[in-house]
């Protein structure tokens, strides 16, 4: 996550290959970015799906869009 960016919440799956981490720019709008990682692969976080770059007006709509988009959020 870029720097000025301040992480809400992060929604992971039971199984640890997936989360959704829910955030606040340092300009006061907010977004989403979905991630998946291999779990024999060290390396980490990768995002999928080029979501962090929408930009929304508050926390609820980058929910509600998280929602929208990433099938597996419950």
């Amino acid at each position: 996550m870029p720097a000025g960016h301040l992480i809400l919440d992060s929604i992971e799956t039971p199984d640890g290959d997936r989360c959704v981490d829910i955030f606040r720019r340092g300009d006061n709008t907010f977004g989403f970015e979905a991630y998946r990682r291999d779990l024999e692969d060290p390396s980490g976080w990768f995002p999928i799906g080029r979501h962090r770059f929408n930009i929304y007006r508050s926390e609820a709509e980058a929910r509600a869009a998280a929602k929208a988009q990433v099938t597996w959020l419950p």
